[in-house]
């Protein structure tokens, strides 16, 4: 009978006590690697208030024990973990039996609150029963048959509710996931994994994909990426939209034009889901900043700092971490792992460069100009900064950095330096090969920066690239959306005009407000630009970013320079900007 995944995803539902005490916050598959573990299986965020979540942990761990032994389920394996507000309980399973396991971690949730509680739950026989059900729907044995010969001859295989595939583009076979070959009925001289590189931090996740991508096509290879943009393969977009979670990675792994790959990995992927795929030639984490806290269980940028080492579950045992070893927590969280580093930064004196460069580790940094990159052997790569467009003539460090791991990366997967120069050297700071990242325009002698900043990290980063930049004038156009509390839109404001511009423009975004009135937003800007020193005579404000841009491209004058923090409106604001350049 084929499998109707749709009827299986709502054949049980699993009732939960009403309590404020006990809250299921969340319950999902997990169908990679993630924060917790490298195992698939199924996952329940729990708030707790008022018990004990160590004694929460242990009724529940004797509840999973209970429904998992009469399921004869004795291969699974449960954890959990213990944050702030709230606890993480998290059970594996076969590949082709997720759903039913978010079934099962439910039930399991439902005895356990029921006891914590002192209620009454349901029949016990009658719930093992409905759970033998779903799995008798869901079991796909010919999936798991064909899983056991890929994991044997060390095949990645890439699953979802539709179809199940081995190894990677050029490399790879797809199959509808009811219409599973037999392992023997298999062609698998003709299946192989491709040196495919996970990139994930909190900034630069775009660019660095991107600059490792065209080094791959530098290489005469036919190089894809996956971003929060789109998925693009080659010179073709494949598709438009965020694509940084494991559906974008199904996409571009399944294409058999692919040769070499660089994923965009963000948290929310990691923690809804897992990573695409379990074997990786190697993982960049581009640094680690407080963005998006307070969702899946994850409240502090040091479990956001676990949750994106996630990619390092993933790296083969040949592979290579690629690390920031300017950031504290990059590092702090690298050393975790038994994989082979590869660090970077901006000094040579860093001393994890210092030690990679006398025990004859990998390591790449920036000295007098150039770019080093050492493989622990007497010959060392070598490129001049201000060659590579996208660091503005060595201004942007952030872009310095992301030169440096795109390095690391290319250097992972057998990249020769030729490629890797012409790769840098010919990828450009503008919307055609960077969309929205630092992207540079000249308008009648005055210099246009666009980028899609939105969090203070990266508004940080672009705000002291202007600062060092010669300007007549400088100017700022900055919004931001309702759902940033108070305190964040005033960290954000604090960090863009930390140039001090000659004029703020203030745009409002009257499609975000999300809860606010018009104004409210607008409003905290300029008292935050008050406190930062910036007159009130400096502060001008508009109904739009299209109109601010229209404001500024009047306004600059030539010897200017102005920064356009674009988050809505994107599009017309190139197209402004396009058409004053003609």
């Amino acid at each position: 009978m084929p499998i109707d995944i749709e009827k299986i995803e709502n054949y049980l539902e699993i009732t939960q006590p009403e309590s404020s005490a006990l809250i299921l916050e969340d319950s999902r598959r997990i169908t990679g690697p993630g924060m917790i573990w490298d195992k698939r299986g199924a996952l329940l965020d729990i708030l707790v208030n008022g018990f004990d979540k160590a004694e929460v942990i242990a009724v529940w761990e004797s509840e999973i024990g209970r429904v998992l032994a009469s399921l004869g389920w004795s291969a699974s394996k449960t954890t959990s973990r213990i944050f702030e507000d709230g606890i993480t309980l998290v059970i594996s399973a076969p590949a082709d039996l997720l759903y039913s396991a978010v079934f099962v971690i439910e039930t399991s949730w439902h005895l356990s609150a029921n006891k914590l509680l002192d209620q009454t739950a349901g029949n016990y026989d009658r719930l093992i029963s409905d759970l033998e059900e779903v799995i008798t729907l869901e079991q796909n044995p010919p999936l798991i048959a064909l899983q056991r010969a890929a994991e044997a001859k060390n095949i990645d295989m890439l699953s979802d509710d539709d179809f199940v595939s081995l190894g990677h583009g050029n490399g790879s076979e797809i199959w509808s996931i009811n219409k599973i070959s037999d392992p023997e009925e298999v062609d698998w001289s003709r299946l192989h994994n491709l040196p495919v590189a996970l990139v994930t931090g909190t900034n630069g996740k775009s660019t660095s994909v991107r600059l490792a991508s065209a080094i791959g096509e530098a290489a005469g290879l036919t190089s894809g990426s996956t971003s929060t943009d789109f998925v693009k393969l080659g010179d073709e977009i494949l598709d438009y939209g965020d694509y940084s979670g494991p559906g974008g990675a199904r996409m571009l792994l399944r294409d058999k034009r692919l040769e070499i790959a660089f994923l965009e990995v963000a948290r929310g992927g990691i923690l809804r889901r897992g990573l695409p795929l379990s074997q990786a030639r190697a993982a960049l984490v581009t640094n680690i900043a407080a963005d998006h806290l307070g969702q899946y269980g994850v409240n502090t940028v040091e479990a956001l700092a676990e949750a994106k080492f996630a990619v390092a579950r993933a790296v083969s045992k040949d592979g290579v971490l690629v690390l920031n070893a300017d950031d504290p927590l990059v590092v702090a969280n690298g050393l975790k792992f038994d994989k082979t580093i590869c660090w970077f930064s901006l000094s040579k004196d860093n001393p994890y460069i210092v030690q990679a460069r006398t025990s004859g580790g990998l390591c790449c940094w920036s000295e007098d100009g150039l770019i080093h990159y050492h493989d622990g052997s007497e010959q060392e790569f070598r490129i001049a900064v201000d060659t590579i467009p996208v660091t503005m003539g060595g201004k942007a460090k952030f872009n310095i950095q992301n030169a440096m791991g795109a390095i690391g990366l290319a250097k992972a997967m057998g990249i020769d330096d030729a490629a890797i120069t012409k790769g840098l050297t010919e990828f450009t700071a503008t919307p055609d090969d960077n969309p929205g990242r630092c992207n540079e325009f000249m308008v009648g002698g005055a210099r246009i920066f666009v980028d899609f900043a939105h969090n203070p990290h990266a508004v940080a980063a672009m705000s002291d690239l202007i600062e060092n930049l010669d300007a007549k004038r400088k100017f700022l156009l900055i919004s931001h959306a309702g759902d940033r509390s108070d305190q964040e839109i005033m960290g954000l404001t604090s960090g863009a005009v930390g140039f001090a511009p000659d004029q703020v423009v203030i745009a409002e975004l009257s499609d975000y407000l999300r809860g606010r009135e018009v104004g409210d937003v607008p409003a905290l800007i300029e008292a935050e630009c008050k406190k930062q020193g910036i007159a009130k005579t400096s502060v001008k404000h508009v109904s739009s970013p299209g109109e601010g841009v229209e404001y500024i491209l009047d306004e600059i004058g030539e010897g200017g320079v102005a920064l356009i923090l674009a988050l809505s409106d994107r599009e017309r604001v190139f197209e402004l900007i396009e058409i004053a350049q003609n």
